[in-house]
């Protein structure tokens, strides 16, 4: 694989925050992505047309960004698809976050499927390079998050991202828990998503639907 590709936008910034790109790969087909509107954030197309890349080419891609933006304190693993799927990929070039710009917080945007996606539970490496979690819970139940999130495991899915919630927060990972609200294609209720985020000891996060997405 290409470890320099110059033509993917790996790593991109976002009011002040330098984010990161690993895939398109994703195991929800949520209503609400902003796939569905661009494939464009502030002017940067973001659809990975090949992933023929390795841990250097987002590596390298980072160094020059964030030699342009020396002020930034937080790196978000998230982009167009689920970044945990490239689970490697997130742990190899975290480390080298870590190692060489130890100041920097690491947190990851994920859609929680990350243990049913590799079939064992990789909260203990995750542990080790990330600071924070947003988990998007998306819905009070399974029947509403099937509708709304669209998995491809639609039997396990919406369990498996509970698990994934508390499971973070047992790690000692800062743990966030979202919905988008606003969406009137898929309404939610916004009291019992958070009951169900702080009894699973996460934070609470109410994500307002945008038109451009984000």
């Amino acid at each position: 694989m290409n470890g320099i590709n110059k033509n993917l936008n790996l790593v991109y910034t976002l009011d002040g925050k330098i984010y990161i790109n690993l895939t398109n790969r994703c195991s929800n087909r949520c209503l609400f992505c902003i796939r569905n509107l661009s494939d464009e954030i502030e002017g940067k197309n973001l659809w990975l047309d090949n992933e023929n890349f390795d841990s250097s080419a987002v590596i390298e891609q980072f160094k020059d960004v964030i030699s342009k933006n020396p002020e930034s304190k937080e790196v978000v693993f998230c982009g167009f698809g689920e970044p945990l799927i490239k689970f490697d990929m997130f742990c190899e070039v975290s480390k080298f976050i870590k190692e060489n710009y130890p100041s920097i917080k690491i947190r990851v945007n994920t859609n929680g499927q990350a243990n049913l996606i590799h079939k064992k539970n990789i909260i203990p490496q995750l542990a080790k390079y990330s600071d924070a979690v947003s988990i998007s819970l998306n819905a009070e139940n399974k029947e509403k998050y099937n509708f709304v999130s669209q998995p491809f495991d639609k039997e396990n899915a919406y369990q498996a991202v509970l698990d994934f919630i508390k499971g973070c927060v047992d790690a000692g990972i800062e743990t966030s828990a979202s919905v988008v609200s606003g969406f009137d294609k898929a309404p939610v209720n916004l009291q019992e998503c958070e009951k169900i985020c702080h009894s699973l000891g996460a934070k609470f996060r109410n994500r307002e639907w945008l038109p451009k997405g984000y």
